[in-house]
């Protein structure tokens, strides 16, 4: 669970608390010279109190170690301040890769700043995880859902249709669900770019490393990256194109069956920095210079993109605006105070030395 912006476990040892567990709202408005009533509104933030007030009482509330009852106010408000995760497979894999941990990390910062805490939900299947969305939903114990992947065959987004509580997608639906918002980058455009800065650097035989077809992210950058050779009067060769898990050892494994082409690449656009790392593992033991012989772009511009060598070049897809967008739009959905369906969020690309050219161009 993440509590106010950080990751918690629940604690088996004993911890002295100063919470004062006999303070009540009337002690608190005794001390602060206000009703229960006007306690009650500071403690559920209602814009009519004033700063000033609001200042006095959570003052008052401080002093005397009083903390608000978060069930009861549950009861009282009918929300839980609490928004759920899903994470795209079981969370101990999804936190391999940097770009989730990321996005979480967004997720939870715009939480903590409007008060919401979060709830991960649990499975190691897309199936598990649907029967513990439902427990939550169902169960009362959230306030909206932030899906962190879209799938070609989402049985949670099919399932949220009679979900009686918005929910965001980071990533696009493949079809549009009436109840389902999301936030993206534009994958198609970004892909697209990056495969005409390889065709401009000379390219014919550009190859494309991808994440699981399943899901729409890779998709989309495959559309990008045939669009791109299309306008360019360049043949698309299927054998150029290889699927892999999002994983160092399967872009070796795409890099390896890529090297053995007749005609092989001299250019790779990669949906993954982590595969990209495994794609240049096969290059070098293969003795071929990057970026001589073979260049790459890559996608999500993790932190280790930097350090590896060659540096590599990748396409930053801010994952932490990404998070911190779906968490401010459920947010607002949940309050009711916007119409907004969707949120697009810019990319960038960070040249570094697996392109020839290392300035970034306009």
């Amino acid at each position: 669970m993440v509590v106010r912006g950080k990751l918690c476990l629940p604690l088996t040892f004993n911890v002295k608390r100063s919470i004062n567990m006999n303070v009540t709202i009337k002690d608190v408005a005794k001390v602060s010279g206000v009703s229960p009533s006007t306690v009650s509104r500071v403690i559920s933030n209602n814009p009519r109190i004033s700063d000033d007030t609001k200042r006095t009482v959570r003052e008052a509330m401080k002093k005397l170690g009083y903390h608000p009852n978060a069930i009861a106010q549950s009861l009282v408000n009918r929300s839980t301040n609490t928004i759920g995760i899903v994470m795209p497979q079981s969370t101990e894999k999804a936190f391999l890769n940097p770009f989730f941990s990321q996005a979480l990390s967004g997720i939870s910062s715009a939480a903590h700043e409007k008060n919401y805490h979060l709830l991960l939900s649990t499975g190691s299947t897309e199936e598990e995880q649907l029967i513990s969305v439902e427990k939550i939903v169902n169960g009362g114990r959230v306030d909206g859902i932030i899906i962190m992947y879209s799938s070609v065959n989402n049985v949670i987004l099919e399932a949220a249709k009679d979900f009686n509580t918005p929910i965001v997608i980071i990533g696009k639906p493949l079809v549009a669900i009436e109840k389902v918002l999301y936030v993206d980058n534009d994958n198609i455009e970004a892909s697209k770019n990056v495969t005409e800065k390889l065709i401009k650097n000379g390219h014919k035989r550009i190859a494309y490393i991808s994440g699981p077809f399943e899901f729409v992210v890779s998709l989309d950058r495959l559309d990008g990256y045939r669009n791109a050779l299309l306008e360019n009067q360049i043949d698309l060769d299927r054998q150029l194109i290889c699927e892999g898990e999002f994983s160092q050892e399967d872009g070796y494994k795409c890099m390896k069956k890529l090297l053995q082409c007749k005609d092989r690449p001299t250019a790779l656009v990669v949906t993954d920095d982590i595969m990209a790392f495994g794609a240049m593992k096969a290059i070098k033991e293969a003795g071929i210079n990057i970026p001589l012989e073979i260049e790459i772009i890559s996608f999500n511009n993790i932190p280790l993109a930097e350090f590896c060598r060659p540096a590599l070049t990748s396409v930053d897809t801010d994952a932490y605006s990404l998070g911190l967008e779906a968490s401010k739009l459920i947010i607002e959905h949940i309050k009711g105070r916007t119409d907004r369906h969707k949120v697009i969020v810019p990319t960038t690309i960070v040249y570094r030395e697996t392109f020839k050219e290392t300035k970034e161009e306009n």
